[in-house]
């Protein structure tokens, strides 16, 4: 764990709120947690995957060891066989929030999910756009590749942003576009009612390269594969699985004997560094966060300053 400086006299002011965020394996979880411990504070995480109940290992999901006795919300809060969206978060984080502000303490945002971040941050509306099941009906029968080519050509911003592999995504996205002519830009008018400051975490690309193919080989350890066995056994579809992506999906298809083990681990490392290359083009989009490198003593001690000086 990270050690900071104690925390100053806090005055009553606005309340304030902490989001930790960066790219996947930049050590998020163990920066909020040391934060959480000097400044009274409560984790809220912001991970897409981690809401749902069982997709632990994969997910790399904090234990509660690791938690070390501070509070963390929104972990396994949604059956991984229904979908839950960022309109859900945004509900349930707000409220709780404004319960961890109400019971004097910090809420401390941490994860990788942009869109679950900026939900908090910004005061965005979601579009309220119904299933359009006829339309899924019919992109469901396309593959991903063919499922990106149509949104490409309908909304490119948001083909810029998406997980090319994950049909669920994209025929959500399509879906929107279809509704709406284009995936809306949510408004960035941040929320009047708190103060925020955002920490970013940035490792150089190829330590966080190598450090996402140790991190992969140390959950195939700790029983990932055991682990996407056993939700199939309690009903996860194979499709499900895919649609859950990353670790999910390559798993599923090695248990499928449809990719050896060695092209799940190498297949797998390629896919979640493609997933930090576009967290990274999300996050470069807010030139309010302000960036440090948690492997640097130097970077965590003006990281510290920097929280100090915030919460005074």
């Amino acid at each position: 764990m990270w050690e900071f400086d104690s925390p100053p006299g806090h005055q009553k002011m606005k309340p304030k709120i902490l989001v930790i965020l960066g790219q996947t394996a930049t050590g998020k979880s163990d920066v909020a947690i040391s934060l959480a411990k000097k400044y009274k504070g409560e984790v809220i995480s912001a991970d897409s995957r981690q809401v749902y109940k069982g997709l632990n290992i994969g997910t790399g999901k904090v234990t509660k060891k690791e938690m070390a006795g501070i509070p963390h919300h929104l972990l396994d809060i949604a059956n991984p066989k229904k979908q839950f969206s960022v309109a859900d978060f945004q509900k349930l984080a707000l409220k709780k929030v404004n319960e961890i502000i109400k019971h004097k303490k910090i809420p401390i945002i941490a994860g990788g999910t942009g869109f679950y971040i900026d939900s908090i941050l910004y005061d965005a509306q979601y579009p309220a756009v119904p299933t359009n099941q006829a339309l899924r009906n019919k992109l469901e029968k396309k593959s991903a590749e063919e499922l990106f080519k149509m949104l490409k050509k309908m909304d490119p911003r948001r083909a810029r942003e998406i997980d090319a592999k994950n049909p669920m995504r994209l025929i959500r996205a399509i879906e929107l576009a279809k509704a709406l002519g284009k995936v809306p830009t949510i408004s960035k008018k941040p929320r009047k009612e708190y103060q925020m400051l955002q920490i970013g975490l940035k490792l150089h690309p190829e330590v966080l390269k190598a450090k996402i193919k140790y991190r992969l080989l140390k959950r195939i350890d700790m029983g990932m594969i055991e682990e996407v066995k056993k939700l199939r056994k309690n009903g996860l579809s194979w499709k499900r699985m895919n649609e859950l992506g990353l670790e999910y999906r390559y798993v599923a298809l090695y248990l499928q004997k449809k990719i050896t083990r060695e092209e799940m681990i190498d297949e797998l490392s390629r896919a979640i560094w493609r997933y930090a290359k576009r967290q990274d083009t999300w996050f470069k989009r807010d030139k309010s966060i302000l960036w440090f490198d948690p492997s640097k003593k130097s970077d965590l001690v003006k990281l510290g300053k920097q929280v100090s000086v915030f919460l005074k």
